[in-house]
C-alpha cells in the first residue's frame, strides 16, 4: 500500500510544508503509525486518505512545535476544510515530479530523488536502475533534498520557458519508474503493475501538458506497447517468458492501439530522431509481427544503429547486440557483447551474461552458455528471473567434474585468519560475481581476472587497486597459478596530500561576517585543535570546559579565537550537539554536510581535512 500511495502522500505534504525533505520524513512517520495500528485495528477502507490525514496531523504538530502558530493554524484549517477527494492528487504528483527535476539539481540527483519520492523505491532498487551502488544513491537523495531546501525551490509547475529544459529529465524519470514496474529488480514477482500504471498516468499527463513535444508522445507509445505484453510475459507459475517465446494473442489490443496512436502523433510532430521515438518505433516493429518468426529483425537492428548513435548508453548497446545477433547472426552479436564486458557500468548487470549465454547457446557452445546463465542467476535479485535462469543452466551441459572456482576460493579463504579473510573477501566475491562460481579454475585466464578487476576498481585510487591486486596475487600463489595475476600491474600513488591551509587565510575566513558562525566556529576549532573531524562534530555542549578551553577529557583543545566563536555559537545553550543542522536542536551536523558547506562557501578551496592538517 505504501508503494501505491507514497507519492500522493509526499506530494500533499510538500504542498503543505514547502520542504520536500521534511515532507518525506512526515510521510514516513505516517507509515510507522500504519504499521503500528493496522495489525490491531484492520486496514482502513481508504488507506491512502488515512495515511495522508495522519501525515498532515504530524505536519501541523511540527509547525506548532517550531513556533509558527499562525502558519500551523492556517494549515490545520485548510487540511480540515478540504475533503480528501477534492484535491487534484495527480496534479500534486506532477508538481512533485517537476520539483524533483529542478535545474538546481544534478541529473543523477533528479532521477534518484524522483524515483524515491514518486516511485516509493528503495535506494537499492534505484541503484539497480542506475547501475551504481546503494550508498551512492542514498547520498544523491540526501544531497538533492538539501539542495532543494537551500534553494527555496517552489512546489509549482514551471513556466513555459522553463518547461522544455526540465522535460527531458522528467521523461527519463518516468521511463525508469515504468521499467522498475515492467521488470522488477527484486522480490518474487517480475511485474509491479502499480509502478507501470503510475508511469503511464504521468506520461499521459505530460502529453496533455506538452502536446507539441514528439518525445513525450514517443515515451507514451513506448510504455503502452510494452505494457500490452504484460499478460504474456509470465507463465502460469510466474516464470518469465522471453519476448521471442510469448503468445502474441495475449498481448492487450487496447494498449497496442493506444501505443500506435501516440506514435502517429509523434511522427506527425516531426519526431524521428529522439531516443523515445526510436525505441517506440522498435516496439512497433514487434507489435506488427503476428508471430515471433515474422519479426523484422533487420529493421529493428537498423533502428538500434540509429538509437546507439543518438543515445550511446551501455544498455542500448547491449540491446543492439541482441538485435544484431537476430538479424546478422549470433557470432556478430557475440562480438558486440564481448566488447561490453569491460564496461564497469555493466559489471553487475545480470542481462549482460543472459544475452551472452543466449548467443553462446545458439553457437553450440553449451558449456560456456551454462556458466553464463548461472552467473546471471547469481546476479539477479528477482526470484522469478532467477528461477528461469537456473532452469536454463540446468537444461544445458552437465557441470564438469572436479572443483569449481567457488570451491577453490572457499578453500583459499578457509586457510586464512579472520583479518585476512575479511580483507580478501571483497576481492574474492567480485571475482566470483564476474566469472561465475561454477567455472572450472582451468578455464579462468589472467585476462579474465584483469577484466573483472579493471571493471570493478579500474578508476579507484592506487591504494585501492593495489590492495585488490595483492589479494589476487595471494590467491594465485596459493593455487600455483601465477598467470592469474600476470595482467595486474602495481600502480604508483596517484595523489599528493594537499598542503595545510594558510593560517592567515583561516583567520580571514573566521572573521568574515558573511560566513555563518557555525561554520566559522567549526573551521577555527579544527584548525586550532588539529583533532579528527568526526570527533569534533560529535561534541556535545556538556563535553566542553570553556574556562579551560578544552574538552573535559582533554582530547580537544582550542585557543582564544575559537573560544570567542563558540561563545557566539552556543549563546547560552547548555546541552545538545555543539554543531547542529537547521532541522532542529537535536540534529547533529554530519561530516558530509560540513564538508559540502566548506567547499561551497570557498569554491572548493577549503576541505575539513586540510584545516586540521597542521598537526
Amino acid at each position: 500500500m505504501w508503494k501505491l500511495e507514497s507519492a500522493r502522500v509526499v506530494a500533499a505534504l510538500t504542498r503543505m510544508v514547502h520542504d520536500v525533505g521534511l515532507a518525506e520524513e512526515l510521510a514516513q512517520d505516517a507509515l510507522v503509525a500504519a504499521l503500528e495500528q493496522w495489525p490491531a485495528d484492520g486496514v482502513p477502507a481508504n488507506p491512502g486518505a488515512w495515511l495522508t490525514a495522519v501525515a498532515k496531523r504530524r505536519a501541523v504538530d511540527h509547525l506548532r512545535r517550531a513556533e509558527r502558530a499562525e502558519r500551523a493554524h492556517d494549515a490545520a484549517a485548510h487540511a480540515d476544510a478540504v475533503p480528501a477527494a477534492e484535491p487534484d492528487d495527480e496534479a500534486d504528483v506532477l508538481r512533485l515530479m517537476f520539483l524533483s527535476c529542478h535545474p538546481v539539481l544534478p541529473t543523477e540527483g533528479r532521477l534518484a530523488l524522483t524515483l524515491r519520492l514518486l516511485g516509493g523505491l528503495s535506494a537499492d532498487e534505484i541503484a539497480r536502475a542506475f547501475l551504481v551502488d546503494g550508498t551512492t544513491v542514498a547520498r544523491r537523495i540526501a544531497d538533492a533534498k538539501r539542495t532543494l531546501a537551500e534553494a527555496g525551490a517552489a512546489f509549482a509547475m514551471p513556466g513555459r520557458e522553463e518547461l522544455a529544459a526540465r522535460l527531458s529529465s522528467v521523461l527519463e524519470v518516468v521511463y525508469l519508474v515504468f521499467n522498475e514496474g515492467y521488470a522488477a529488480t527484486s522480490g518474487q514477482d517480475l511485474l509491479r503493475g502499480d509502478l507501470c500504471g503510475q508511469a503511464l498516468r504521468l506520461g499521459h499527463r505530460l502529453a496533455a501538458l506538452a502536446p507539441s513535444e514528439p518525445e513525450v508522445h514517443g515515451l507514451v507509445a513506448l510504455m503502452e506497447l510494452q505494457a500490452s505484453r504484460a499478460a504474456a510475459r509470465t507463465a502460469a507459475d510466474g516464470t518469465p517468458v522471453p519476448l521471442h517465446e510469448q503468445d502474441r494473442g495475449r498481448w492487450d489490443p487496447v494498449h497496442v492501439r493506444r501505443g500506435f496512436t501516440a506514435m502517429l502523433r509523434a511522427r506527425d510532430l516531426g519526431g524521428g530522431g529522439g531516443p523515445y521515438v526510436l525505441q517506440a518505433a522498435i516496439a512497433v516493429c514487434h507489435a506488427q509481427a503476428r508471430r515471433p518468426e515474422d519479426t523484422d529483425w533487420a529493421a529493428i537492428a537498423a533502428l538500434y544503429d540509429r538509437l546507439a548513435a543518438a543515445w550511446p548508453t551501455p544498455v542500448v548497446a547491449l540491446n543492439r547486440a541482441v538485435a544484431v545477433g537476430r538479424a546478422r547472426g549470433p557470432a556478430e552479436g557475440l562480438a558486440l557483447v564481448d566488447a561490453l564486458r569491460d564496461d564497469p557500468r555493466l559489471r553487475d548487470y545480470h542481462l549482460l551474461p543472459v544475452v551472452r549465454a543466449d548467443l553462446l547457446a545458439r553457437l553450440g557452445r553449451a558449456d560456456e552458455a551454462r556458466r553464463e546463465y548461472a552467473r546471471a542467476a547469481a546476479l539477479t535479485r528477482n526470484d522469478a528471473e532467477r528461477a528461469l535462469l537456473d532452469a536454463r543452466a540446468a537444461d544445458l551441459a552437465v557441470p564438469p567434474a572436479g572443483p569449481t572456482l567457488a570451491d577453490l576460493t572457499a578453500a583459499f579463504l578457509a586457510g586464512l585468519d579472520d583479518p585476512a579473510r575479511r580483507a580478501y573477501g571483497q576481492t574474492v566475491r567480485r571475482l566470483l560475481r564476474g566469472l561465475g562460481g561454477d567455472t572450472p579454475p582451468a578455464a579462468v585466464t589472467g585476462d579474465d581476472v584483469a577484466r573483472v578487476l579493471t571493471a570493478a576498481w579500474g578508476g579507484a585510487a592506487a591504494a585501492t587497486w593495489n590492495r585488490h591486486r595483492a589479494a589476487v596475487r595471494s590467491l594465485a600463489a596459493w593455487a600455483d597459478r601465477p598467470d592469474l595475476a600476470a595482467g595486474l600491474a602495481r600502480r604508483a600513488p596517484d595523489t599528493v596530500p594537499a598542503p595545510p591551509v594558510d593560517p592567515a587565510r583561516v583567520a580571514a575566513l573566521c572573521a568574515d561576517p558573511a560566513v555563518p558562525v557555525r561554520e566559522r566556529a567549526l573551521w577555527s576549532l579544527l584548525h586550532e585543535s588539529g583533532a579528527p573531524v568526526r570527533a569534533v562534530l560529535a561534541l556535545d555542549v556538556v563535553d566542553l570546559d570553556r574556562d579551560d578551553r578544552a574538552t573535559h577529557d582533554g582530547t580537544v583543545t582550542w585557543r582564544s579565537r575559537t573560544a570567542r566563536l563558540l561563545d557566539e555559537l552556543l549563546d547560552g545553550r547548555e546541552r545538545g550537539p555543539v554543531f547542529r543542522t537547521d532541522r532542529g536542536p537535536r540534529t547533529r551536523l554530519s561530516y558530509e554536510r560540513a564538508e559540502y558547506l566548506a567547499k561551497r562557501r570557498t569554491t572548493g578551496e577549503l576541505t575539513l581535512g586540510r584545516l586540521r592538517a597542521r598537526r
